[in-house]
C-alpha cells in the first residue's frame, strides 16, 4: 500500500487539525494510506533540544519517513507570511535527499493557517513550495472546481487549504475549510495513484 506523508507544525493546534483532515482525505482514496508525523520546535537556546520522542502527540518525522513516501501534504501555520522555523529547519537537512534526487515526481500539497484573515495565507503555501520544486516534486493545489473555494468567507486558496483562526487563536475550521482540507488530501491520494502507474 502507497503511504503520504503528512507532515506538519502546529502552534496552538489548528494545523494540527488541518492536516487530520487533510489525512481523511488521503484515506478517502483506495490503496492509499497516511503517516502523519510533526516536527520538534527550534529552541531559542542553541544549547537545548528536543527529546527524539515526542512525549505527546503525533511522532517526528525522519528523512526515512521523507523519502519512503509516496506523496507530501506539507503544514506550517503562518510566520510573517512564510513557513515556521522548525519546518524550514527540518528541510535544511534534507540535503541529502535532494542530491540522490529522492523526491523527484512525488506529488505534494501544501495548506496553512493564520490568525488574521490576511495573515499572509498565500505568501505562506508559496513559501513552503520552494524547496518541495527544489526536490523535484509534483506541487498542486486546489481547483475552482471545487465550490467551497466560490463561497468561503474564511480559508481557503488555490494554492492549498487553510483556516483562518483568529486572533485568539480560537476559531474552529469552518465547513469550508473542512470540505477543502478533505478535497485537498484527496487530490493528493488521486495524483499520487496515477504517479504510481507511471
Amino acid at each position: 500500500m502507497r503511504e503520504i506523508l503528512v507532515l506538519y507544525y502546529s502552534r496552538f493546534g489548528a494545523v494540527k487539525q488541518m492536516a487530520n483532515l487533510v489525512a481523511r482525505g488521503v484515506e478517502s482514496v483506495n490503496g492509499i494510506q497516511t503517516c502523519v508525523r510533526t516536527v520538534p520546535p527550534v529552541s531559542a537556546v542553541t544549547e537545548a533540544s528536543e527529546d527524539a520522542i515526542p512525549s505527546h502527540g503525533d511522532p517526528y518525522v525522519s528523512l526515512d519517513d521523507l523519502q519512503r513516501c509516496a506523496g507530501l501534504a506539507l503544514g506550517s501555520p503562518t510566520r510573517f507570511g512564510n513557513m515556521a522555523a522548525p519546518l524550514k529547519y527540518f528541510f535544511d537537512t534534507t540535503g541529502g535527499l535532494w542530491l540522490s534526487g529522492a523526491l523527484c515526481g512525488k506529488p505534494a500539497t501544501v495548506f496553512t493557517s493564520s490568525s488574521s484573515i490576511h495573515g499572509g495565507q498565500e505568501s505562506t503555501l508559496l513559501s513552503m513550495m520552494l524547496p518541495l520544486f527544489h526536490h523535484g516534486m509534483i506541487l498542486l493545489g486546489l481547483p475552482y472546481s471545487e465550490t467551497a473555494l466560490h463561497r468561503t468567507e474564511t480559508g481557503g486558496t488555490p494554492y492549498g487549504a487553510s483556516h483562518f483562526a483568529g486572533a485568539n487563536n480560537d476559531r474552529s475550521i469552518s465547513d469550508d475549510e473542512h470540505e477543502l482540507c478533505i478535497a485537498l488530501g484527496r487530490r493528493l491520494a488521486n495524483l499520487a495513484v496515477v504517479t504510481a502507474v507511471q
